[in-house]
């Protein structure tokens, strides 16, 4: 046996997209010459993932448990993916939120391994070469330039765990090959004073730069990785809401892309709260909706309800839906509205004897405007009090309640007390995982209305079909297949289709979103059988495969 073949036993060993560890067969670590560096037990993938869960749950500390899985997706892609996924309501909060969050800000202190590539200002000239320093086909990328992390603000490098994190979602449950993922950090500084001054700290180490050199340097990166992979997805992740919608609509038909901040919380939130109807038996059309928080999610939350409400024959959509953030009702008046939140502003002149009040808003709002949904996309924890919840609970026997809010801390109330405060009549649906909860002897399980349901069968059906850009009707399909993902009209315990049904969910939301993009001219032409061929072929599974 030559050196060569040698130093390839060697080098799949140390690669954890080819790494099989213990489950290498013995003709295999004969041919690779590997067979003295791994014990001599053969084992199968299934006994890896016994010996997986055991040292998973040893760990106490979720920080602890997300460094443990990091370092296991370090070694063997395969095992990990296969271990989140069958081990999804465990795992979930562990490689994404809430835990992400934390690991987000401890990330300079737990950086084991490089993963993805982190692009800083101070190395623009060579952004071209750092590019091509990545030498495989790449089909998703995860951007962020950790301005906004869940609700814990401006994390700088740190915010590397976002797109690390997104994209194990997508290979779990989405299908995209790991081997094809990227995960990108934006390094253009940190306002954070934590981070500039922290003996740690692994990024840049200067306030983030103006908005005239953000968006050349913004501009440049899109070029130059639609130049480097010209049919990539790029999904923009937790970047401030300053920055975020801006670059969505510059950006969006450059280069296939979305932002799962807007886009994607807008279809998950549109598809619990269909579903939440389907539950009560009611009508979307008949819905009344608050939305405390208006930014980048919570406009885009109402955007998609906007036409949603519209395509079930709602002649005035926006009087259905009352936005409000710190400042108050979002009305057509004030003269402080951002440019995201224009189209969405209340008439007036609809709401004039309560749009003007300074103390209990949400209550007021809730009362008057005779809310049926409330969603929360604050960040700020506690704002659901008990108050306005009596009022909604009074305005309709079933309410659909949603604070969406992330890591938990942030959360806008806690299940517990919204059944409580609607004698367990509510429709509870949260942005972080939650057990459980007793009413009157009756078990109500939470549903978590994450993204997962979403971005990674929108992702699998987009590149299959090799669209040019992700459209709104995309996004709705999307959110039409999570609420009712059989087209049966069933209803599920908890509302959305339990965690476990992601997979099977984001294969048919990559069938349904790959028709549209035929359909809509935003892909090539090709059969429906063509379609879901593209999508069978391109769809991986966490399987060990022939090595040699």
């Amino acid at each position: 046996m030559n050196s060569s073949a040698l130093h390839e036993g060697q080098d799949i060993l140390n690669d954890p997209l080819r790494n099989k560890g213990t489950a290498f067969t013995l003709r295999e670590r004969r041919i690779l010459r590997i067979e003295g560096h791994l014990p001599p037990a053969v084992e199968t993938i299934d006994a890896q993932l016994h010996r997986t869960r055991h040292e998973f749950d040893r760990f106490e500390d979720p920080l602890e448990q997300h460094i443990y899985l990091r370092a296991l997706q370090d070694s063997n892609e395969v095992l990990f993916h296969r271990f989140v996924r069958e081990n999804l309501a465990d795992t979930l909060p562990i490689v994404y939120t809430p835990t992400v969050g934390r690991a987000t800000q401890e990330f300079s202190r737990i950086y084991r391994r490089p993963r993805g590539l982190f692009l800083s200002w101070d190395s623009r000239s060579r952004m071209r070469e750092q590019l091509s320093s990545v030498d495989r086909d790449i089909d998703v990328i995860v951007v962020t330039d950790g301005e906004r992390i869940l609700g814990l603000g401006d994390q700088g490098a740190g915010g590397m765990g976002i797109p690390i994190g997104k994209l194990s979602l997508y290979s779990a449950f989405g299908g995209i090959d790991p081997a094809r993922t990227l995960p990108i950090t934006l390094d253009v500084g940190t306002n954070n004073p934590d981070r500039l001054n922290g003996s740690s700290y692994l990024g840049m180490r200067q306030p983030r730069i103006s908005p005239e050199e953000y968006d050349a340097y913004l501009d440049q990166f899109v070029d130059e990785v639609k130049r480097r992979w010209p049919g990539v997805l790029l999904q923009w992740e937790d970047f401030a809401q300053h920055n975020a919608t801006r670059l969505l609509e510059r950006h969006r038909s450059r280069i296939l892309s979305f932002n799962d901040d807007i886009q994607g919380t807008a279809a998950v939130s549109l598809a619990a709260i269909q579903a939440g109807v389907n539950a009560s038996g009611g009508s979307l059309a008949d819905q009344r909706i608050c939305i405390l928080g208006a930014g980048s999610a919570g406009t885009g939350i109402a955007s998609m309800l906007h036409d949603a409400l519209a395509a079930a024959g709602v002649a005035d959509p926006l009087d259905h839906i009352v936005l409000i953030d710190a400042d108050g009702i979002v009305h057509d008046r004030r003269s402080d509205l951002r440019a995201h939140q224009v189209d969405l502003a209340h008439p007036y002149e609809r709401i004039a004897s309560w749009a003007d009040v300074s103390t209990d808003v949400l209550e007021t709002a809730v009362r008057e405007h005779r809310a049926t949904v409330l969603v929360g996309v604050s960040g700020v924890p506690g704002l659901f009090t008990e108050a306005a919840v009596r009022a909604m609970a009074a305005n309709c026997d079933a309410p659909i309640i949603m604070p969406l809010s992330n890591p938990t801390s942030r959360a806008e109330a806690v299940p517990a007390d919204l059944l409580a405060w609607t004698d367990g009549r509510a429709v509870v649906a949260t942005g972080s995982p939650f057990d459980p909860v007793m009413v009157a002897g009756v078990a109500h399980t939470i549903s978590q209305s994450n993204n997962v349901y979403v971005f990674p069968g929108l992702g699998l059906g987009v590149v299959a079909a090799e669209a040019t850009e992700i459209s709104d009707e995309m996004l709705m399909v999307a959110a039409q297949t999570v609420a009712d993902p059989n087209g049966g009209g069933e209803v599920h315990d908890g509302v959305l289709p339990p965690l476990t049904d992601v997979p099977d969910v984001s294969l048919r939301i990559a069938r349904a979103v790959a028709r549209v993009a035929r359909d809509s001219g935003l892909a090539p032409a090709r059969t429906d059988a063509e379609l879901d061929e593209r999508i069978d072929e391109l769809r991986w599974t966490p399987d060990y495969g022939p090595v040699i």
